[in-house]
């Protein structure tokens, strides 16, 4: 069981531990241990490609992470602001050994946190963050033995931006997207100058929202969060389709010209379609999480295209994609993984696979993701202290088992703790809308009364 390892690396307050400077430096001489093991190349010392956010606290927590790295003789490639999976790909760019991002992803800008990518670019496996864990608990990180020639050197690229830049463009055959009109929301964040160089590099008219970081209001009411203002703003200059990334870019919203969000479920399923239509889909099929709406599974099985369910996590489906080889995947909340692209879920790169497949099927993005009625749903997050196992909050769980018995298969309630945040997440869908405010509050309540039994909340 990790301890410092949530579903997406370690996150926290900044400041606070675990995302502390003297921690931040015990990572990065874990990583730098265990990644020069086997170094890549050979000929060189091995090194790490590290990237951040626009968050203040960035600038302390790089610092901190390299000074790790080179004490214990890894080199440091620093990028600068940039999108968690240009970092990613940029392991690979540069036959790198890992990569760090220093990012909270969609959380406030008063926290941070730590990705690791391991030399494929890959998120880390759960045995490898135990390990990881075990050398900074266990404080065997001396670096007394590099000395001299041996201890890292840190470079600034500045050639990243313009390497992920021409990759994210190659994705789509550098397909023109000339005629087409969007609202950009960057969220302030990461992707706050390379996103609308791409769009615009490949012809699209770009209206650029929350693209001007201060430090402090990266996600601040805007991002694939808080999409209202993104979809306000493509109703108001008639744009074709909005585009709302996070914090780090690693997920993305969109609004159709309607300002009506698309969500990644309806993304995840307009894709995997036309695929399937190509015979273009590995198995003919994709992978999903828990969270994904009982309506995608249904219009899945009715195109003859298999879902495969994990646990919330994009880290998880990357996993049983990779097992099933699978090209396709992803979760509701805008994660979206092309395979045959990329390693993590890229939120620009996802954009412009819609904005390619609208033109090609000359369609709007209202109509490609009219293939699936949703079912209404809701989830009630609840602020917590501590995360007893859910097992044992007897309130709650003879809520759930009524909640079964009344809506059968026209209805599902998951509840699970956040990987990223202190909350309770309960998400209740019922195919009767009367049905869906009456059980949200009950199975809220229920919690509410379980955690405070056990003085959680």
């Amino acid at each position: 069981m990790s301890i410092l390892f949530g579903t997406d690396g370690i996150r926290g307050r900044a400041n606070t531990y675990p995302i502390t400077p003297e921690n931040a430096l015990l990572v990065g001489k874990a990583v730098a241990g265990y990644f020069s093991r086997h170094p890549k190349a050979k000929h060189r010392k091995p090194c790490a490609i590290i990237g951040k956010d626009t968050r203040l606290s960035g600038y302390m927590l790089e610092s901190a992470v390299s000074a790790g790295l080179l004490s214990m003789g890894m080199d440091v490639l620093a990028v600068g602001p940039m999108p968690t999976p240009a970092v990613a790909h940029l392991v690979s760019s540069f036959a790198a050994d890992c990569g760090i991002m220093i990012t909270a992803s969609h959380n406030p800008a008063g926290d941070n946190g730590i990705k690791i990518f391991d030399r494929d670019g890959f998120k880390l496996s759960d045995d490898i963050c135990e390990e990881l864990e075990a050398m900074i608990f266990d404080e065997k990180l001396s670096s007394s033995h590099i000395a001299d020639a041996r201890i890292g050197k840190a470079y600034r690229i500045e050639d990243a931006r313009g390497r992920y830049i021409e990759f994210a463009k190659a994705s789509i055959g550098n397909h023109s997207l000339a005629g087409l009109k969007v609202v950009l929301d960057c969220a302030n964040g990461a992707a706050y100058a390379i996103a609308p160089a791409i769009f615009r590099e490949l012809g699209a008219e770009v209206i650029v929202h929350a693209a001007q970081p201060d430090g402090t209001n990266i996600n601040e009411s805007c991002g694939a969060t808080m999409p209202e203002k993104m979809c306000e703003l493509v109703r108001n200059n008639q744009a074709d389709l909005g585009i709302a990334l996070d914090g780090d870019a690693d997920r993305v919203i969109f609004s159709d010209a309607g300002g009506h969000v698309v969500d990644g479920d309806r993304i995840i399923g307009m894709l995997a379609l036309e695929q399937s239509r190509k015979n273009a889909l590995p198995g003919n099929r994709i992978v999903v999480t828990s969270m994904s709406n009982l309506a995608l599974h249904q219009a899945m099985e009715k195109a003859g295209i298999g879902v495969i369910t994990t646990d919330v996590g994009d880290h998880l489906v990357i996993e049983a994609m990779r097992e099933h080889r699978c090209s396709i995947g992803g979760e509701q909340s805008g994660h979206i993984i092309f395979m045959d692209h990329v390693t993590t879920g890229d939120g620009i790169i996802t954009a412009l696979h819609i904005m390619k497949l609208m033109q090609e099927k000359q369609k709007s993005l209202s109509a490609l993701a009219d293939f699936m009625t949703p079912f209404p749903q809701k989830t009630v997050n609840l602020q917590v202290s501590a995360k007893p196992p859910l097992t044992g909050l007897t309130a709650l769980n003879r809520e759930l088992e009524m909640f079964q018995k009344e809506n059968g298969s026209s209805g599902r309630a998951v509840v699970r703790y956040s990987g990223t945040e202190n909350k309770l997440r309960i998400l209740v869908e019922t195919e009767d809308v009367s049905r869906l405010e009456k059980w949200s509050s009950r199975l809220a309540a229920a919690a509410r009364c379980s955690l405070e039994d056990k003085q959680c909340i």
